[in-house]
């Protein structure tokens, strides 16, 4: 019959090698114009932020081929550990000496000359050992005939949602410490998008749902400076010199833009105007150098990396595989889309990168190794 189908040789999804290889490459390239003025003025040398960059993206390369090429078993069984390591070092960013603290908040850790920050690599060890997880637990149900003793078990929580629940509150414990509700938030949704995907019962998913939105709102009440953040938000004319002045200035130079742009490497916000111009606001300069046409592109290139993550979750053949992709998706997508909203004035300014475009190693190399899970996924379907 021609080839045997177990000797059939497997393929990656190239499509979203193609779409990943643009993302990063247009970033790195934006990132080169943009970033030579800050870091002239700030190192006297044109190259120093830049330089920066592409290290940390050829270790993020490094260790994407590294996950492309690891067993998928392996990792299964190396998610607990991953995960116990990284909240360890989530929890380290408060040792004196080691932790470091910008802009009035405690996330990275410096060694030397090496500076990281561990919550970006949490994205990924919360997704795979949620994953894990919960593939072990349907699959062990399974074996055991589920239906109606393990269907009751679920419903009532002892051996899926009450640990869940204590996973979600470890970790947005130590971010809430961190003040970071913007990647808490971002990490409690993917880890809510795989346990719903997994088909645990819907109120489950309604009760978290709700409960997140309760304690995001009680977040940003007790901190002054999210109130004001959320005011601006509803109210984006008041205080434009003070609180409201990134907002302002985002949306000057997303309209300076047009429909065609500036040119690549004309903008004028990135002279000190624009507040993160390399970082959360990033969005902005893009609109005011390639114009609606290569915000909408950009926006289309996000879009088409949904789609085929969509493509490699529905031909996952195991549960581990199709939940880590969802995680994945789902964290990419909404955290591109929670900076380019908050730049748009859509939604409240969030403060976190976007994917694969701003300055940053920890998530530049994070994002690196997700895409090499996805290929390596993608190949074993």
């Amino acid at each position: 019959m021609g080839k045997n189908i177990g000797q059939m040789k497997k393929h990656i999804n190239y499509s979203l090698l193609i779409v990943s290889t643009v993302l990063l490459t247009f970033g790195v390239l934006f990132l080169a114009t943009l970033s030579a003025i800050a870091s002239l003025n700030a190192f006297g040398n044109t190259n120093y932020y830049l330089f920066h960059q592409l290290v940390a993206v050829g270790i993020g390369i490094i260790a994407g081929f590294c996950m492309y090429k690891i067993s998928l078993d392996w990792l299964k069984k190396l998610a607990l550990p991953l995960l116990i390591l990284n909240l360890l070092l989530l929890a380290s960013v408060f040792i004196p000496l080691l932790g470091s603290k910008f802009w009035g908040a405690s996330r990275w850790i410096s060694i030397g000359f090496i500076t990281l920050q561990p919550s970006e690599f949490l994205k990924i060890t919360a997704i795979l050992y949620l994953s894990a997880f919960l593939s072990t637990k349907f699959s062990e149900n399974v074996k055991r005939g589920f239906m109606a003793a393990a269907k009751k078990s679920y419903q009532n929580g002892i051996h899926v949602f009450l640990p869940f629940v204590f996973l979600l509150l470890t970790i947005n414990g130590l971010l809430f410490l961190q003040k970071d509700l913007s990647t808490m938030s971002i990490v409690a949704g993917s880890l809510i998008a795989i346990y719903f995907i997994a088909g645990t019962p819907l109120w489950h998913t309604a009760l978290l749902f709700v409960s997140g939105i309760a304690g995001a709102l009680l977040l940003v009440k007790i901190e002054p400076y999210r109130v004001q953040r959320f005011l601006v938000f509803l109210h984006p004319e008041t205080d434009v010199l003070g609180i409201g002045y990134q907002l302002k200035q985002s949306l000057l130079a997303i309209g300076s833009g047009g429909i065609f742009g500036k040119g690549l490497g004309m903008s004028t916000q990135k002279f000190g105007f624009l507040p993160s111009s390399m970082a959360d606001s990033i969005f902005a300069i893009i609109g005011e150098e390639l114009g609606i046409i290569g915000c909408v592109l950009l926006i289309l290139l996000f879009i088409f990396f949904f789609w085929q993550c969509v493509r490699i979750a529905k031909s996952s053949t195991d549960k581990f595989s199709k939940l880590t992709v969802v995680g994945i998706c789902t964290w990419i997508l909404s955290q591109a889309f929670m900076n380019i909203a908050s730049t748009l004035g859509i939604f409240p300014l969030a403060g976190i990168p976007l994917p694969f475009f701003s300055y940053g190693g920890s998530h530049i190399i994070a994002e690196l190794i997700a895409i090499g899970l996805l290929l390596n996924i993608s190949k074993n379907t």
